[in-house]
């Protein structure tokens, strides 16, 4: 059931980051308990759960966290775990009694993961802001984009989950590890503005050796070089190239036909705006299937640039098993891959209240005072 199969992780509802860190370490087998709040889903935008594939392998309890009686429940629940996940604002968990000194005092051994744009502490760390505003001060926003325009936005990709949840959920796993060695837990602190910074570490190098220009689309990697960029092909599709060793590139220019001509040389910069308009007229002769049949599998390190609907269609991706179908919804698989424990979906985005009855009760807790926690509206269940 995965490498953290036996580790067991609250975590409180919320959006972005922490969702998705939990279901990378549901994915790879922990037992993820969410504590959601009554009438509010992870996003309250799906028509049912099992669109949120951000859910998946989840149980879910519903607690009033503003009872006294609500907090003590999950205080109980933490009692019991390894770790614990949130992504209020700073402040927000004392607030509601449920601090790390409070929590590690119910658990010395409990790792508490905080996950956060601005980080814990700092000028901007009481300040409101989403993925945008924190990949802004890493430098990474604007890195990207065509020459001559605007900052291109990354999807949520560089803040929400490649400088926030995952290093969330390195920082938890790791800081497991450290307390089965020592016995004793500790604070995570993962902001996506330092998540994001540590991701644009190559490119602090090339600036320190004054090989990174400010101005985009002008670089190796950001669609200046005309070996390392996409292009629309005959029927409006596109494709992309990514040959940027010398062996590649000279593959790809002679599956283009290009390779007798008298080319400047692949490094030269002060040629690639005009390479770029020569591979550009190129790629719009063939339509995207034909270049497919023509450059993949090659070592021109080549792509169709597929939309979100087809990418679980390609042959490579069906090959892989790379999508799986969870209550007749397609999404991603576990990943990475584990050649013993083999990660499994355990199962499928809760309901809110899904597993209030079932989780009070390996809590502790008798079925006449669950009834009483019920009644009293300190929790709820999701009707059956």
């Amino acid at each position: 059931m995965g490498p953290l199969d036996g580790v067991r992780i609250v975590e409180m509802a919320g959006i972005g980051p922490v969702p998705h860190a939990g279901m990378l370490l549901s994915d790879l087998g922990a037992d993820l308990i969410r504590i959601d709040r009554r009438h509010a889903g992870p996003l309250g935008a799906w028509p049912e759960p099992r669109f949120d594939i951000l859910a998946r392998g989840r149980r879910s309890i519903i607690v009033d966290l503003k009872k006294p009686k609500g907090v003590e429940v999950v205080l109980d629940l933490i009692a019991s775990a390894d770790a614990l996940i949130e992504g209020y604002r700073p402040g927000v968990m004392e607030k509601l009694g449920l601090a790390p000194r409070k929590c590690m005092g119910r658990n010395p051994r409990l790792v508490y993961g905080r996950m956060t744009g601005w980080g814990q502490e700092g000028p901007l760390a009481e300040a409101a802001g989403h993925d945008i505003n924190y990949i802004s001060l890493s430098g990474a926003l604007h890195a990207i984009g065509k020459t001559g325009g605007d900052p291109a936005i990354p999807l949520n990709l560089v803040g929400d989950f490649g400088g926030g949840s995952l290093y969330l959920a390195l920082g938890v796993v790791s800081a497991l590890l450290e307390a089965s060695r020592s016995g004793k837990g500790q604070v995570v602190d993962a902001a996506m503005v330092d998540g994001a910074a540590s991701l644009m570490s190559i490119f602090y190098s090339m600036d320190a050796v004054g090989a990174l220009k400010e101005e985009r689309g002008a670089n190796l990697l950001d669609g200046g070089a005309h070996f390392y960029n996409v292009y629309e092909t005959k029927d409006g599709g596109y494709v992309s190239v990514g040959a940027i060793e010398p062996q590649f590139y000279a593959e790809l220019l002679d599956r283009l036909g290009m390779g007798d001509d008298d080319l400047p040389s692949q490094f030269d910069q002060s040629s690639w705006s005009e390479m770029r308009e020569r591979m550009a007229a190129v790629f719009r002769t063939r339509t995207r299937d034909q270049w497919c049949e023509l450059l993949e599998g090659s070592d021109a390190c080549f792509a169709p640039v597929v939309a979100v609907s087809e990418a679980s269609d390609h042959r490579h991706m069906t090959a892989r098993k790379t999508f799986v179908e969870v209550g007749g919804v397609k999404q991603p698989a576990p990943a990475p891959r584990f050649s013993r424990t083999r990660p499994q979906l355990r199962r499928p985005p809760p309901a809110p209240g899904a597993d209030t009855r079932e989780l009070l009760s390996e809590a502790g807790m008798s079925p006449g005072d669950i009834e009483e926690l019920l009644n009293e509206g300190v929790v709820d269940a999701a009707e059956a």
